[in-house]
C-alpha cells in the first residue's frame, strides 16, 4: 500500500469518527404541532392566536425540530384529523410538543380547547363539539422521553356566559382548572394559574406568547427553568395580574428542548460541590409546600440550603398558624352573634367575646411571627448570594487558569452568560443592611389616616380623614370602643385598633341624625308630617289641636267663668310675658312669639290668686 493511499485511508477514518462523535447531538427525534384559532364563527375575533401560533412555530423551527405542523382555525374536522396525523408522528420521537392558542373552556374540572365552528348552546354540547385536554394528552404519549403541552387559552370565554345549563349543579368557572398528569415526564403549562384568566395583551403577541418566544429555544436552558423565566415576564409585563404556572415533574437531570454548544468543561475542581443539593432545593422550593421541603430536609439534613429549607417551612407553618387564628376569629364572632340573637345568658355572651379576642390576639401574633420568618428568609438569602460570590470569584479565577492552559476558547454566548452571572452576584451581595425582624414601621399620620378611614367605615367617624389625631378623632374611637366593646387607648392611634376595626363588616356606631329627619339604613331622611299635624321637641309628628267651637262649649262651665271674671279686678294690668317653662299641668307660659316657635297660638287662662311669678287674674299661654 502506498504512502499516498495510507494517508487517504487515515483521513477517510478520521473525518468518519468526527461524523460519529458529533451525530448523538442530533440523535433526539423532536415533532411539534401549532394550533392557533382566532376567526370564531360564533365569538367575538381574537387578535392574537395567530400571530401568537407563527411566532411558536417559527421559534421551533429555528431550533431545529425535526418536525413543524402549524395550523391555523381549525374547525372541529380539522382539529380532529390535526390531532390523529400527529400522533402517528410522536410514536417514533423522542420529544413531542404540542401549543394551542385559542379559546378553553372548563367544565366539571374538565379543560376543553373549542374549535372555530362551535356554538355551545348547551353545557351538554362540549362533550361534541370541542376537545378535551386528555385528548391532546393521549396524542403525545406514545412519544420516548418528552411530553410537552403549552396551552395559551385562559382567556375571557364568552361561551361561558350565554351557556345553558341543563344541570344546575354543573359547574362551569373562568379560566381552567389545575391538571396533573398521568404519565411520568410531561409538563402542562398554562398561560394562567387554575381558576384566573390570561391578558391577549396590546401588542401584536400575547404576553405570554413573547415570553416563550424569549426562553424556550434557548440552547442548554433547563426546560422548568425557562418556564421559570417565562413566569417571571409575564408578572413584570402585566403588572402582577396574570401568572402562568407549570403542572407536572421531571427527573433530576436538566432537559432541554434545544441541546447546549459543546463547551471545553472545566476541570473537576472548579465544579461546586453543593450543586445537585442546590438544584433539590430549588426544586423543593418551586413546589413550596411543607411535604416537599420535609423530603428535601430527609435527604439533606444539615448544611446551609437545609437552614433555608428550615427557614422557608417555618414561614409556611407562621401563614398555616395565622390562617387558622384568623377562622377560628371568624367561628367566634359567628358564635358570639349566634348567642345575641337567641338571647343568651350574659355570662356566655362574654365569654364569646373573650374568646374572639383571644382568637383575634393569636392571629396578630401569627402575623407577626410571619413576619418575622419572612425576615429572617430574606436575611438567610442575602448570606447565600453572599457564598455564591466567594464561588463565583473561585470559578472565574479557575476559570482563567483553564483559559491560558488551552488554546479552546469558549464561545461568546458563553462569555455574556458568566459576565451576566457575575454581574447579578454582585448586585445581591450589596443588598440592604438586616433590619428588625420584629418591628413594622408605619408613619404616625399614615397609621391614624388608615384607622379613620376605617372608622369612617364603620360609621363611628364623620370629620375629614386627614391623618391629624384631634379631638374629633379621639371621640369617634371612644365612641367605638362603647358600641364594639373594646377598650383601646382613645388618645392615640394603634396598630392593634386598626386590626379591630378592620374586622368589622357592617355599621358600629349608630347613625345620628338632626332634627327633621330621622335614620332610614345608613342615611338620613327628612320628616315630613301630614296636614294639621307639626313636629313636636321627641322629633315626633303631632296632631295640631284646634280650638273648642262655642257651640260644643258646656253651658255648665259659664257661670263659674262669669264668677271668675266678676272677680277679676278690671284695672290690674295683664300677667308679664315670660320664656317658655314647663309646668305640671303641662301649659307653657310663653309669648306669642315664642308660641309661634313651636306651632302653637297663644290663649288667656285665669290663675286665681295666684299666677306664674306671683301674679294674679289672666295669663298668656300656649295652647
Amino acid at each position: 500500500m502506498s504512502n499516498y493511499t495510507q494517508i487517504k485511508l487515515y483521513a477517510l477514518l478520521l473525518a468518519a469518527s468526527l461524523f460519529l462523535t458529533a451525530q448523538p447531538a442530533f440523535a433526539t427525534k423532536r415533532v411539534a404541532l401549532v394550533l392557533g384559532n382566532a376567526t370564531y364563527q360564533n365569538a367575538p375575533l381574537l387578535p392574537n392566536p395567530a400571530n401568537d401560533a407563527g411566532a411558536i412555530a417559527a421559534t421551533l423551527r429555528a431550533a431545529g425540530f425535526d418536525v413543524v405542523d402549524s395550523r391555523l382555525n381549525l374547525a372541529a374536522t380539522d382539529m380532529k384529523r390535526a390531532l390523529r396525523d400527529f400522533a402517528d408522528q410522536a410514536r417514533d420521537a423522542d420529544i413531542a410538543l404540542v401549543y394551542y392558542a385559542g379559546h378553553g373552556i372548563e367544565i366539571d374540572g374538565t379543560n376543553y380547547l373549542i374549535p372555530t365552528d362551535a356554538r355551545l348552546e348547551r353545557d351538554t354540547d362540549i362533550y361534541d363539539e370541542a376537545f378535551s385536554l386528555d385528548r391532546v394528552l393521549m396524542a403525545i404519549e406514545p412519544a420516548r422521553q418528552l411530553r410537552v403541552v403549552i396551552v395559551d387559552a385562559c382567556r375571557n370565554n364568552p361561551f361561558a356566559d350565554t351557556m345553558k345549563r341543563t344541570v344546575a349543579s354543573r359547574s362551569i368557572s373562568r379560566g381552567l382548572a389545575r391538571v396533573e398528569p398521568t404519565v411520568s415526564n410531561t409538563l402542562i403549562a398554562f398561560a394562567a394559574k387554575a381558576g384566573l384568566t390570561a391578558l391577549d395583551g396590546n401588542s401584536q403577541n400575547s404576553p405570554y406568547a413573547a415570553a416563550l418566544v424569549k426562553y424556550i429555544a434557548k440552547p442548554g436552558l433547563d426546560l422548568r427553568r425557562a418556564f421559570g423565566f417565562v413566569r417571571d415576564d409575564v408578572l413584570q409585563a402585566t403588572g402582577n395580574r396574570q401568572e402562568p404556572y407549570v403542572y407536572g415533574s421531571l427527573g433530576g437531570e436538566d432537559v432541554a428542548l434545544v441541546p447546549a454548544p459543546k463547551t471545553v468543561e472545566p476541570t473537576p475542581a472548579a465544579a461546586n460541590p453543593q450543586s445537585e443539593v442546590r438544584r433539590d432545593y430549588e426544586l423543593a422550593l418551586q413546589l413550596n409546600n411543607k411535604a416537599a421541603l420535609g423530603a428535601f430536609l430527609t435527604q439533606h439534613p444539615d448544611g446551609y440550603y437545609a437552614s433555608l429549607a428550615k427557614l422557608q417551612l417555618n414561614q409556611i407553618e407562621a401563614e398555616e398558624a395565622r390562617v387558622a387564628a384568623t377562622e377560628k376569629a371568624r367561628q367566634a364572632q359567628q358564635q358570639q352573634a349566634r348567642l345575641a340573637s337567641e338571647g343568651a345568658l350574659r355570662a356566655e355572651q362574654e365569654k364569646a367575646a373573650a374568646d374572639l379576642k383571644a382568637a383575634e390576639d393569636a392571629r396578630i401574633a401569627a402575623e407577626r411571627t410571619k413576619l418575622a420568618a419572612q425576615q429572617q428568609a430574606a436575611d438567610a438569602e442575602r448570606n447565600r448570594t453572599t457564598s455564591e460570590g466567594s464561588i463565583s470569584t473561585a470559578l472565574t479565577r479557575n476559570k482563567a487558569a483553564v483559559e491560558n492552559s488551552t488554546t479552546v476558547s469558549p464561545p461568546p454566548a458563553a462569555l455574556a452568560a458568566q459576565s451576566d452571572t457575575d454581574t447579578k452576584v454582585a448586585a445581591l451581595s450589596a443588598g440592604p443592611q438586616q433590619a428588625d425582624p420584629t418591628r413594622v414601621d408605619i408613619p404616625q399620620a399614615d397609621l391614624a389616616r388608615l384607622v379613620q378611614s376605617e372608622l369612617s367605615r364603620v360609621g363611628c367617624f364623620t370629620s375629614a380623614v386627614d391623618g391629624q389625631w384631634n379631638a374629633a378623632s379621639q371621640r369617634s374611637l371612644s365612641l367605638f370602643n362603647r358600641h364594639a366593646g373594646t377598650r383601646f387607648d382613645a388618645k392615640l392611634a394603634s396598630l392593634d385598633a386598626l386590626d379591630a376595626i378592620k374586622l368589622k363588616s357592617s355599621r358600629v356606631c349608630p347613625l345620628v341624625c338632626e332634627r327633621g329627619y330621622k335614620a332610614d339604613g345608613d342615611q338620613c331622611s327628612k320628616i315630613t308630617c301630614a296636614e294639621g299635624s307639626f313636629l313636636n321637641d321627641d322629633n315626633e309628628c303631632e296632631k295640631r289641636r284646634g280650638k273648642k267651637p262655642v257651640a260644643n262649649r258646656n253651658t255648665s262651665e259659664r257661670p263659674a267663668r262669669a264668677a271668675r271674671e266678676r272677680f277679676t279686678p278690671a284695672a290690674e294690668a295683664p300677667a308679664p310675658r315670660r320664656q317658655a317653662t314647663a309646668k305640671g299641668s303641662g301649659a307653657i307660659y310663653c309669648d306669642q312669639h315664642l308660641c309661634r316657635q313651636v306651632n302653637r297660638g297663644c290663649r288667656l287662662e285665669y290663675r286665681g290668686g295666684g299666677g306664674p311669678g306671683g301674679n294674679t287674674g289672666n295669663v298668656e299661654v300656649c295652647n
